[in-house]
Formats: C-alpha cells, sequence, structure tokens
C-alpha cells in the first residue's frame, strides 16, 4: 500500500514542465520532481529517498542523484553548498539567498532585495559573473 506523502501536483503538468526543459519525465523523475518542486523547500538526497521510502516506492540513491544532478543542470532546482558537506537542493530558482540555522539545520530564503553590496569584484578577464551564493549561518542567542 503506498501512503500519501509526496505531494499532491498534477502530473501532467508537471511532465510538460520538464519535457519543456529537456528532462525527459520517467515515472521515478517525476515522483522526485514532485517532492521537490511541489513547495518551495531546501532537501538533501537522502531526506528524498527517505521520503520516497515512506510513500512505497523504491528508487537507488544514484537515481536519486542523477535526477537531482539533471534537474538542476536544466535549471529547475539549485544546489546548493552545505556546511557539512551533504548535497542540499533548493527549488526556489529565482534570485536569492540563504539563512541556515546550524543547531537546527534549517534552511531559509532571504530575498535578493533584501541584501545590498556596496562594491563588488570585477570578473577576471575572459570571464563573467554566473551567479553569487551567499549563506548567513545563524546561531540561536542564549537565555541570560
Amino acid at each position: 500500500m503506498t501512503t500519501q506523502i509526496i505531494p499532491s501536483i498534477d502530473r501532467a503538468q508537471l511532465a510538460e514542465h520538464l519535457a519543456a526543459r529537456g528532462v525527459r519525465p520517467t515515472a521515478q523523475r517525476l515522483k522526485i520532481a514532485a517532492l521537490l518542486l511541489a513547495v518551495p523547500q531546501h532537501l538533501t538526497a537522502e531526506q528524498i529517498i527517505a521520503t520516497l521510502k515512506q510513500s512505497g516506492m523504491r528508487v537507488s540513491k544514484a537515481t536519486v542523484y542523477n535526477t537531482l544532478n539533471l534537474l538542476a543542470a536544466h535549471g529547475l532546482v539549485r544546489q546548493v553548498a552545505s556546511s557539512d558537506e551533504r548535497a542540499l537542493f533548493d527549488s526556489n530558482t529565482h534570485p536569492h539567498f540563504h539563512f541556515h540555522d546550524v543547531a537546527g539545520g534549517i534552511w531559509s530564503d532571504v530575498d535578493a532585495s533584501q541584501v545590498s553590496f556596496s562594491s563588488f569584484p570585477a570578473a577576471p578577464p575572459g570571464y563573467e559573473v554566473a551567479g553569487v551564493d551567499m549563506t548567513i549561518r545563524l546561531r540561536r542567542i542564549p537565555n541570560k
């Protein structure tokens, strides 16, 4: 029996969305994409595997990583560098930055309009800036 853990999302629309970005919408890719793209969130491959397993779907770790890397390569998700060196995948592909609660492991988005830089280094000759990633690590202030 399959439990409904993966968010409900229109599979036909999702298949069209993946195909429009050059991703062949296989059954496993659709399940992984549905889980990640249903709401803005930050998930590791391990979290995705655990959720798929809870929903009754058997999928290899390699398939999940390959699918996540494919979704990232086609601009459907962003891979975020995590301080614990696990690959984190972000379903919000709009320009933004991150807060990371180090103790709780919780990631949240910071709108790019809330951040300003007084100066920014020029790219070396022959290069252009492809993107800027910034994570603001948070630590709770102890009660006094």
